[in-house]
């Protein structure tokens, strides 16, 4: 059984396309990703499925309720954590909670068990205001009031976007325990590393989806031999691989560039980057990473950016 059903999806502002005909599926208790940079069409998808933003075209449903007829129904099922952190900074943590649980005609103690391990880490500061609270503290307070009412289905915009490390990872293992209790989870990021977190993913460019499935099953897709290469002037050398005519492609990835070679081997790379005076010459195969095939079906998509 689906959670989540979104069909042909469009929707524009002004002479922008925000979304284009985005379409995709979200399984009954997974974790699925939406992967992709700022401008991609994340959060305008998200602000339609939370029935926040009307759809110029195409169809979603929540639970098996339309976003725009049903979206009472769908306000009392889902949980949802905007990309900013919009609670009440004014208030104080545990003013926060009691506060978004009254919301839903609840309480804390009723639903206390379903935020325990969170709330736990933030139980020494329940009298802080939520605006004096550090990333971390603020993503958790989030997670706890999104939580509250014990939704079917948890919306996460971003949520671990400007965090610490340590909070990314801790976030990410309670959304795996969140999981274990039966709640489906649609998450989107920008962190491609974050694509290994998740049941499946889905990788978004320009409001385009490029490609749906899980992790393994993209990567197993990636076309072409890659290679990583170094040499001892990396600014040259980027600059001598693009102008050879022996690449496809050539990308920056850390202290190395992966290229991808017209043919199906290097033969002659090598040579021809030591007369151009290269140093320190290191190539090796590789496996391609999420990045390769994302940067690899922009460029088929001829995608670009849309802010």
């Amino acid at each position: 059984m689906n959670s989540i059903e979104v069909k042909n999806i469009c929707k524009s502002y002004k002479d922008t396309k925000a979304l284009e005909d985005i379409s995709f599926e979200v399984k009954k208790g997974e974790i699925f990703g939406l992967i992709g940079p700022d401008g991609a069409g994340k959060t305008t998808l998200f602000r339609i499925l939370t029935t926040l933003l009307l759809k110029d075209s195409g169809s979603a449903g929540v639970e098996g309720f339309d976003v725009e007829k049903d979206y009472k129904a769908i306000r009392r099922i889902i949980g949802y954590m905007p990309g900013r952190f919009s609670l009440y900074q004014d208030l104080s943590v545990e003013e926060n909670l009691n506060f978004f649980a009254t919301v839903f005609d609840t309480t804390v103690k009723a639903n206390y068990e379903l935020i325990k391990d969170i709330y736990v880490q933030l139980e020494p500061f329940k009298t802080r205001r939520a605006g004096k609270l550090s990333g971390g503290m603020k993503q958790k307070l989030a997670l706890c009031c999104a939580l509250i009412h014990q939704p079917e289905i948890l919306f996460l915009d971003e949520p671990t976007t400007g965090v610490d490390p340590v909070s990314r990872k801790e976030f990410w293992e309670m959304l795996k325990k969140l999981k274990d209790k039966g709640i489906t989870i649609l998450v989107s990021t920008p962190y491609m590393d974050e694509a290994f977190l998740c049941d499946r993913i889905a990788l978004i460019q320009s409001g385009r989806i490029m490609d749906i499935n899980t992790l393994e099953g993209i990567i197993l897709k990636f076309p072409k031999k890659l290679y990583a290469i170094k040499s001892d002037n990396m600014y040259k050398l980027n600059s001598d691989l693009k102008e050879c005519g022996m690449c496809d492609t050539v990308y920056i990835f850390g202290e190395y560039l992966h290229l991808t070679p017209k043919s199906s081997e290097c033969s002659g790379l090598e040579d021809y980057l030591s007369e151009k005076g290269h140093t320190g010459i290191e190539i090796s195969q590789i496996k391609a990473t999420v990045e390769d095939c994302f940067m690899d079906l922009m460029s088929r998509h001829g995608s670009t950016n849309n802010e």
